[in-house]
């Protein structure tokens, strides 16, 4: 590192002291000044900033983290990232935040209870202004999440919710789109219809299943306990359940799948058994990942307004960081049911 005369050595972290020693001030001082402090001459701040813009100067963000109690950082904790409605609800995160001056943390679960409460605690470690979250499949309970709200942090759950944690809450209404999904099927003469769950614990598995159920019962169609298959929400999930009806010979006329991931292990077993998509057997997914519309055929299912949830969870922790909401809120986004060719 070489020196000027007259100036201070540059380093990549020039601090308020490098600043108080140029200018001749003490670094209260210019504390004050860069933070436009009223008791600090127009002047000096002029001559404060001038000299901070020519030391290339950065205020710390954990130096103020330490001061305020809080970053301008958000952290969010999904399942996972590998599959398009976590991603795209993390853009939907990042977008809002980085509007309103914060960045993200973004921590995986990995569908793990104990790695989820390992993430809050790196957040809470890392002072995080506010925290978002979806549950992983394992996740019976909140209490972790509470510690979040004992030191203060506002947290707001998307899509899947601790219904124990008082916080807000960005959902859809999934018995009832799962109704409408297997309604679709119903009407258009589909009768023996099968129902590839998720995990019976997880709340959006457990309320897809009742839209199903319901769906039947108003049509008059018992529930037929061999075409419902319980399992996980990956592609393998799928698999492993369509190859059980197939070795069964329990065979249903179409397949209503908890999420897209499971409806594209249901087609990759499909296929291999020679069988064709619709004329054989129908699939309807949920979510209306980037895949559906690729596979072939593409796959009729209920899209999931992801990005928003996305964007409206950020935008309420927002609200309740900033102090505009102090009562927690649910709010219900809409779906639709994206029609395509394997129904």
């Amino acid at each position: 590192m070489q020196t000027i005369a007259g100036t201070i050595a540059l380093s990549d972290h020039t601090t308020i002291t490098d600043i108080a020693k140029r200018v001749g001030l003490s670094a209260s001082t210019v504390s004050r000044a860069l933070n436009d402090h009223p008791d600090i001459k127009e002047e000096t701040k002029n001559l404060v900033r001038r000299t901070a813009q020519e030391l290339h100067y950065t205020p710390n963000p954990m130096a103020q983290s330490l001061k305020s109690r809080r970053t301008m950082t958000i952290g969010v904790i999904a399942p996972e990232i590998k599959h398009d409605f976590f991603s795209s609800a993390i853009s939907g995160i990042e977008e809002v935040a980085h509007q309103h001056g914060y960045t993200i943390i973004v921590c995986q679960s990995n569908e793990s209870v104990e790695r989820e409460i390992a993430n809050v605690d790196v957040l809470i470690h890392y002072r995080v202004a506010g925290v978002v979250v979806s549950i992983s499949q394992e996740t019976k309970c909140g209490e972790h999440f509470q510690e979040l709200l004992r030191k203060k942090i506002p947290l707001v759950f998307f899509d899947r919710v601790c219904d124990d944690v008082q916080a807000s809450k960005v959902v859809i209404d999934d018995e009832r789109s799962a109704f409408d999904a297997v309604t679709y099927l119903l009407r258009k003469g589909y009768t023996k219809i099968a129902h590839f769950a998720g995990p019976q614990d997880l709340r959006i598995c457990s309320k897809r299943m009742q839209g199903y159920v319901d769906a039947l019962l108003q049509h008059g169609i018992p529930m037929a306990e061999d075409f419902v298959r319980h399992g996980g929400l990956d592609e393998q999930d799928g698999y492993r359940s369509m190859d059980a009806l197939i070795r069964d010979g329990a065979m249903p006329e179409a397949i209503f799948a908890v999420n897209d991931p499971v409806a594209i292990g249901a087609y990759q077993r499909i296929k291999e058994a020679g069988l064709r998509i619709p004329d054989d057997i129908a699939i309807l997914g949920f979510s209306n990942s980037t895949i559906a519309s690729l596979v072939d055929p593409p796959l009729t299912s209920i899209e999931q307004p992801s990005f928003d949830m996305g964007s409206r969870s950020a935008e309420i922790l927002l609200d309740i960081i900033d102090g505009r909401m102090t009562v927690p809120r649910t709010l219900v986004l809409e779906t639709k049911l994206v029609v395509r060719k394997s129904a």
